[in-house]
């Protein structure tokens, strides 16, 4: 039986590009990956071609001309010609190199800021995330979002499929009042995967007081629903809203049309045992605090989005999760055309297992039986399953969270990895730098 194994980091080697100091030398320009040395190469021909076009001019003028005697000196013909080529030679490069040099401070000066990190290392950065897997990731809420923000450091080809059944807060607020989709999870993931969260991000995250009237709104679902208002849909809105947080990457919904997340839940009845009762809502379904038996769509037939559907066919990497297992990963998943597209898909399929139990949903589940739940519903889709193997208690306010073990043996119908992937301060979450090398370590390794 095959034992779980520690994803391994996946990382590059750049000690060779860094200074005693730590700071990155002027060789990080050579590194491969770069794309700078062809066009140095190119630059270099071009120089040696005027170079040598000068010379034969020289050497007519020379030799036909009447030259003063003070040419004698300037052209060193008082050394040998091997030395003079080499005197020259260097004299050119140190020449070209400090050219250069300068013109690069020059054009790049306006845009480069004090704060930012070396410039040669941000340009290598981006052509690493470039050429980085082309990552599907699935859920909403705070999970999904933590994802997010540990994988944009390793590629630009993310798309986010967040669910559209949030009902609650001000994105149920602005779907009852407008009829658009609930904007909540979306914003979230545009701000976990924006250039720069700074500023802007805390601007979307901000949430208005009552004095304002908008009491429980956030600055960024408005902003969303203003711009789908201005672009002509929500889809072209969210659009435009990652243009404007600068997103490495895009995030997109499951499905255009409206739904509902309802549940069956086992209800414990002291004349009978067990009754069943229905919850509509997705905010209702913890709220009712009973053991969730199944959840669906109302309707349940719903066209995924097509531009869904052709990142996860197109896809290297598929993850669900992590997030509220019944109301942030499964709404998406129940999408018809999701579940499919992920079943025919050639890509590698990562459930992430939450660290923590959460109350009215999965309250005492271990890691076999989130997945159990979720094979329920949707069938084996994803074959390997990372979870947490660092147990640390919750505390304060959330030191009613239990951690999520897991089993006792290593199952037999799916490959169970385990890393530790837990946020030390936050140990009811995941860390995004820890998930996101323990993912791409089970991208790579599986692709080998």
């Amino acid at each position: 039986m095959r034992q779980p194994v520690p994803p391994r980091r996946i990382s590059w080697d750049d000690k060779a590009f860094t200074g005693m100091d730590g700071r990155t030398s002027p060789w990080i320009w050579l590194r491969p990956g770069m794309h700078v040395k062809r066009w140095l190469l190119l630059l270099l021909a071009g120089i040696v071609f005027l170079s040598l076009g000068l010379a034969y001019l020289l050497r007519h003028l020379y030799a036909d001309l009447p030259l003063p005697s003070t040419f004698y000196y300037v052209t060193l013909q008082f050394l040998g010609r091997p030395v003079r080529a080499m005197i020259l030679g260097c004299l050119g490069v140190g020449v070209v190199a400090l050219a250069l040099v300068q013109l690069s401070r020059s054009l790049l000066n306006p845009f480069v800021s004090m704060h930012q990190p070396n410039l040669g290392e941000k340009v290598y950065q981006h052509h690493r995330r470039r050429r980085g897997p082309k990552i599907v990731a699935l859920g909403g809420g705070t999970g999904l979002s933590t994802l997010l923000r540990g994988l944009k450091e390793y590629s630009d080809n993310i798309t986010a499929i967040v669910s559209v059944a949030d009902d609650g807060g001000s994105s149920g607020r602005l779907r009852e009042a407008t009829g658009m989709l609930p904007p909540g999870d979306i914003r979230q993931c545009l701000v976990a995967l924006s250039e720069e969260e700074g500023v802007t991000g805390q601007l979307f995250q901000y949430r208005f007081s009552d004095q304002y009237g908008l009491g429980g709104h956030s600055f960024g679902n408005l902003f969303i629903a203003a711009m789908s208002d201005i672009a002509g849909s929500f889809e072209q809105g969210v659009v435009e809203s990652s243009r404007v947080l600068a997103v490495r990457g895009r995030v997109i919904p499951s499905t255009l049309k409206q739904v509902t997340l309802a549940a069956d839940l086992r209800v414990e009845n002291g004349h009978n045992g067990h009754g069943w009762q229905r919850v509509v809502g997705e905010s209702a379904i913890p709220a009712a605090r009973h053991e969730i038996v199944r959840v669906f769509l109302e309707p349940e037939s719903v066209p995924a989005y097509p531009e869904a559907v052709k990142a996860i066919l197109q896809a290297d990497l598929i993850i669900a999760g992590p997030g509220s297992l019944f109301t942030s990963v499964l709404p998406n998943l129940l999408v018809p055309g999701i579940g499919a597209a992920i079943r025919a898909s050639q890509a590698r399929k990562v459930y992430v297992c939450n660290v923590a139990t959460q109350p009215g949903e999965t309250a005492d589940f271990d890691v076999n039986a989130h997945v159990k739940a979720l094979k329920r519903h949707v069938g084996d889709l994803f074959p390997v399953v990372l979870a947490n193997d660092r147990i640390i208690p919750s505390r304060g306010e959330m030191a009613y969270l239990e951690p999520v073990a897991l089993p006792p043996e290593p199952p037999a119908d799916y490959l169970l990895l385990a890393a530790d992937v837990i946020d030390e301060n936050r140990p009811w979450r995941h860390d995004s730098a820890k998930l996101a090398q323990a993912i791409l370590s089970i991208y790579q390794e599986t692709a080998l």
